[in-house]
């Protein structure tokens, strides 16, 4: 018996454990869940329009399910088609808005979170999740597909700025659920929603998605020899503002454990390094003054730099280890630069400037960072135009005989 066990125990193979690299923060991602739609569009539209949006929709929550969100290309594709097909559900003259039954789940944990009888809901969770794939994308944009553990990361200027188009179009989307979507859901419906579907989390992404873009524009700043030290500080301070503001969004909702702590942990520790990064370009400013003053003022901005760096470091590090556990990138972009010159800066300035900070009787107060307004905007999303077939003035919808029609309605409550 023992000799059995052992056999069967040696031929097992172990599951090779996949820890997901995050240099974009994506939350969980919401998928639609399989329903039968032909039942609650029998009779109300041609046959023909009604097995495209089926069809259309069964595809999305194939690729979803085969592929937990990571068919991005696919995805994407597959829901600007079936979003304009959407639309004539929502139009008045069809008077079909609260005629569907749509469900959708949470594809980290496959919880049915809600199901609801309105059309714009369907609409919003298509944006939504067309959001999450866009970060997705912008994440994967930031990481080579030939990753070899080195403990520095080269990514290429192109990559950096379509990272940033992707980030702002996702944030264009968000602003649309929170401008467009939300507000078409009455009182009741909007109680039921999923917490990422809720207006302070969706706004808190948003933002953040500008925050990180406003990085990744300090790091092609940091490359770039014409970019002056207030410049790189200007990005500075409103990536922090960014992540402040999305900090203040996200800590006002309910959003419990899981993604909704991860996001907070994730918020905190960019915050940080971008701090860091705004001291240490207004220290470098500061040193530029003839007065003694201006030399204490700068060897403090640069003190506070190292210190904001090392708590980022591990700021990062509770985020890692959070449910579900991430792996950071290695150094790339700003931070990789910072990394090496804030700890170099901070030493050179303090043994040159050292006995200034002892005649200030170690009395030392750190100036304020200067305010400005925030640059990155969301992008301009609109919906696409409804699909042509809608258009159609010669609509011939089967009839169907009232007592089979009763039937089919019953027989199908009783599989529910």
């Amino acid at each position: 018996m023992g000799c059995t066990a052992s056999k069967y125990a040696i031929g097992r193979k172990k599951r090779k454990l996949n820890i997901p690299e995050i240099s974009i923060f994506v939350p969980s991602m919401r998928a639609p869940v399989q329903s039968d739609l032909r039942r609650w569009l029998r009779g109300l539209i041609p046959t023909d329009l009604a097995d495209r949006i089926v069809s259309l929709r069964n595809q999305i929550v194939l690729v979803a399910e085969d592929t937990g969100g990571s068919a991005v290309t696919e995805l994407q594709r597959a829901l600007e088609e079936y979003l304009p097909l959407l639309l004539g559900l929502i139009k008045k003259e069809h008077g079909l808005q609260e005629a569907v039954e749509f469900k959708w789940k949470n594809l980290e944990d496959g919880r049915q979170e809600v199901c609801v009888a309105n059309s714009w809901f369907e609409i919003l969770s298509v944006i939504h999740m067309m959001a999450m794939l866009t970060l997705s994308e912008a994440n994967s944009m930031l990481i080579p597909k030939d990753y070899s553990g080195s403990s520095e990361r080269l990514v290429s200027a192109d990559c950096m700025r379509d990272a940033v188009d992707l980030l702002l179009k996702a944030s264009g989307y968000l602003e649309f659920c929170i401008r467009d979507g939300l507000v078409r859901l009455p009182p009741d419906i909007k109680k039921r929603l999923p917490k990422d579907l809720h207006e302070g989390v969706l706004q808190a992404i948003s933002i953040q998605a500008l925050g990180q873009g406003t990085e990744i524009q300090l790091g092609l700043a940091i490359e770039s020899q014409n970019a002056t030290s207030s410049v790189k500080r200007r990005l500075a301070c409103e990536q922090m503002s960014y992540y402040g503001q999305a900090h203040y969004c996200l800590s006002g909702c309910n959003i419990g454990g899981g993604y909704g702590k991860k996001n907070l942990l994730f918020i905190k520790w960019k915050y940080l390094e971008a701090k860091a990064a705004a001291y240490y370009y207004h220290g470098l400013i500061l040193d530029k003054g003839t007065e003694p003053s201006s030399h204490v003022s700068a060897v403090c901005c640069v003190l506070a730099a190292e210190k904001l760096l090392s708590e980022s470091k591990k700021a990062c590090l509770s985020f890692c280890l959070a449910v579900p556990v991430t792996r950071a990138p290695p150094p790339w972009g700003a931070i990789k630069h910072l990394n090496k010159k804030i700890p170099e800066v901070a030493a050179k300035k303090s043994q040159i400037y050292g006995y200034l900070l002892d005649q200030e009787n170690g009395v030392q107060i750190l100036p304020d960072l200067p305010e400005f307004q925030l640059s990155l905007k969301p992008d301009d999303y609109v919906l696409p135009e409804i699909d042509s077939a809608w258009g159609s003035e010669k609509w011939e919808i089967p009839c169907q005989p009232f007592k089979e029609h009763l039937k089919y309605f019953e027989d199908a409550m009783e599989t529910e």
